[in-house]
């Protein structure tokens, strides 16, 4: 994808998933979602900080004594004390802006808002369309950046097929399902595997989650 396309769709993602929150129930903001140990307002938490800055990140990661993980844990949860229309403003604000966090390609925030969409829309049985093409190079950028998804690693010996576009990876049996399901499996949901086809899902099974 292009840039100026990357951003329209980074934009029309944001949209569509602030109209969904917006629309969602006391009782679902506080349901598990599909990112473990996270609620459904943890999740929109997370993608309100996408355009953190170098001074919010690096006292963060220092009260998380180095630990990335817990740093993007601890941010999103007490973010998520914020009301529900507050982080749903937050994400609506994002709309037509191309600032992202330091040190990241702008590939990362699409992203970042495909899974987590996926990760609040699916537990919740919400239906939300993943774009072919999107997730294609979402799950390209997942599949080349190693750290933190290691998904080269995590899938060895399986081939991902696409059933509705061209994109592939790896080699071996193969693993066969739409590309918005595949993009999920290599960023670690393993709760998609039942959607999934093919003599390599078998081998899938003891895959370790990502959150």
């Amino acid at each position: 994808m292009e840039s100026d396309e990357l951003w329209a769709t980074i934009d029309a993602e944001r949209r569509s998933l602030a109209d969904l929150l917006a629309g969602l129930t006391p009782e679902e903001w506080e349901q598990p979602s599909w990112c473990a140990g996270w609620r459904v307002r943890d999740v929109a938490a997370h993608l309100t900080l996408a355009q953190s800055t170098l001074a919010v990140a690096l006292p963060a990661l220092v009260r998380a004594r180095g630990s990335f993980d817990r740093m993007v844990h601890d941010t999103a949860v007490a973010r998520a004390d914020a009301p529900p229309e507050e982080l749903v403003a937050a994400i609506r604000a994002m709309i037509g802006s191309r600032r992202r966090a330091p040190v990241v390609t702008e590939v990362e925030p699409l992203l970042d808002v495909l899974v987590h969409g996926q990760d609040i829309a699916r537990p919740l049985g919400r239906p939300r369309p993943v774009a072919p093409a999107a997730a294609a190079t979402a799950a390209t950028r997942a599949w080349r950046m190693g750290w933190p998804f290691w998904a080269r690693r995590r899938l060895r010996g399986a081939s991902l097929v696409a059933t509705d576009s061209d994109w592939r990876a790896g080699t071996g049996p193969a693993v066969c399902g739409t590309t918005g399901d595949l993009l999920l499996l290599v960023t670690g949901r393993r709760q998609v595997l039942p959607q999934l086809s093919g003599p390599g899902v078998g081998l899938l099974r003891g895959a370790p989650a990502r959150g």
